[in-house]
C-alpha cells in the first residue's frame, strides 16, 4: 500500500499542494528561521526561493484557524504590521521549489508544513484538509489508507507537528507553557 512516489506522481498530474490560486499567497504557511536555514543549506542557490509577506488579517485568520484555542499566542508570534517569510511562488502560483517530478528539496530539508500536508493534528484528532490537492487522499479516500500511501503514522504526524510548533516558539503540544517567541522583523516606516 505504501507509495514512495505518490508526491512525484501528484506533481505530474496536479492539482498539487505546491500550487495556490494566484493572489492567495498571503494565506501561505510561514517559514520559521530554522526551516529557512535548513532550506538554504540544502540549496546550491536560494535566489527567489523565499518571499517576505506581511502579517495581514487574512494570514492571521488562517494561522488562528490552524491553532484553535491558541489565538493569543499566534497573535503574539505574528503581530500585525510585521512580516514573516514564506516560500516564493511563480506567476502561476506554484512553489518555486517545485520541479517536474515534485519538490526539489530533499524530504528532510522541506518545511514542516509541507511534510505534514494534507495532515494537520489538532488535539487527539488528525484532520485531512485541502484534500482535493492531494493525490494520496484522492486515491486512498480514508485516513488509514492515506497514512499508508504517505508512509507515515498519526504518531509521526503529531511528532512532526510538535517540531513545527517548537520552531515557532509554541509549546510542542497545546496547553504546555509557551516558549518565548522568536524575533520578528518590523515594517519599516
Amino acid at each position: 500500500m505504501a507509495d514512495p512516489d505518490i508526491c512525484q506522481r501528484c506533481a505530474l498530474r496536479g492539482p498539487t499542494c505546491c500550487c495556490l490560486e494566484p493572489g492567495t499567497e498571503q494565506g501561505c504557511f510561514p517559514l520559521s528561521e530554522p526551516e529557512r536555514e535548513r532550506i538554504l543549506a540544502a540549496l546550491s542557490g536560494a535566489a527567489g526561493a523565499f518571499a517576505r509577506e506581511a502579517n495581514s488579517p487574512v494570514f492571521l485568520d488562517t494561522m488562528r484557524a490552524l491553532f484553535p484555542g491558541e489565538e493569543q499566542l499566534v497573535t503574539r508570534l505574528f503581530p500585525e504590521g510585521c512580516h514573516h517569510m514564506r516560500l516564493a511562488v511563480d506567476e502561476a502560483g506554484c512553489c518555486r521549489l517545485l520541479g517536474p517530478e515534485g519538490c526539489t528539496l530533499p524530504r528532510e530539508a522541506r518545511p514542516y508544513y509541507c511534510r505534514l500536508f494534507p495532515l494537520w493534528p489538532v488535539g487527539r484528532t488528525t484532520m485531512v484538509f485541502a484534500a482535493e490537492r492531494c493525490l494520496a487522499w484522492r486515491e486512498g479516500r480514508s485516513l488509514r489508507r492515506l497514512l499508508g500511501l504517505l508512509q507515515t503514522t498519526e504518531k509521526s504526524a503529531r511528532e512532526l507537528h510538535g517540531r513545527l510548533r517548537l520552531a515557532w516558539g509554541l509549546p510542542p503540544e497545546r496547553g504546555l507553557a509557551p516558549v518565548p517567541p522568536p524575533t520578528r522583523t518590523r515594517k519599516k516606516t
